[in-house]
């Protein structure tokens, strides 16, 4: 009996000492991280989980990682745009998506900015710019470079050029391969996603 009560002692005191080695180790995050992205999968209304984080900002190593928020399935009408800061069309275009994100917040009108800036350029030039220009859209990272392999997932119009700029509400869906050149141009686009957002 003494022998039975020893075993199980050190069979708990294994078992405990092998779970902490697992949550210390980098493979536990990376488990949880693709249980996250499955359930995500099955509740399409959830935000995907980044793979990390810059700063404040969420990054997404693969395009996989990020591909739910293409399909998220609420009543919110998305303006997703690709760009970069190393990008003059991309900048010229910013403000006029800052001001529909400020605008519209109240019509269920989220804007999100997705950077595509070199991994070397977050911290030296991605983060300075958007604490000097005090962005409020909502700033991601994609650090998936392999372009061909995903940017026909986003849309088979895009030309891979940026800035671009993709904006759905469920089933509605609106592609932009060209920079905006006013707010009321974008304004323009999202009225019907808008009159839709009401009628909901």
């Amino acid at each position: 009996m003494k022998k039975l009560k020893l075993w199980l002692i050190l069979s708990m005191i294994i078992c405990l000492f092998l779970s902490d080695q697992v949550l210390s180790s980098g493979k536990g995050d990376k488990v949880s991280s693709e249980k996250f992205h499955e359930f995500n999968i099955n509740r399409p209304d959830l935000w995907p989980e980044p793979t990390s984080y810059a700063g404040h900002i969420p990054v997404y190593e693969k395009f996989s990682n990020i591909e739910p928020m293409f399909h998220l399935d609420n009543d919110t009408t998305y303006i997703i745009n690709f760009w970069a800061t190393w990008c003059k069309p991309c900048l010229e275009e910013l403000p006029y998506l800052e001001e529909v994100n400020e605008k519209y917040k109240k019509d269920k009108i989220k804007v999100i900015l997705c950077s595509l800036d070199f991994p070397k350029q977050i911290e030296s030039k991605l983060l300075p710019f958007v604490e000097k220009k005090k962005l409020k859209s909502t700033v991601v990272v994609l650090l998936d470079g392999n372009f061909n392999e995903w940017i026909d997932k986003v849309s088979n119009e895009w030309s891979g050029a940026i800035p671009v700029t993709y904006i759905y509400n469920g089933n509605k869906k609106y592609f932009a391969d060209a920079p905006f050149h006013s707010t009321q141009e974008l304004e323009e686009i999202i009225k019907p996603f808008i009159l839709n957002n009401n009628l909901n």
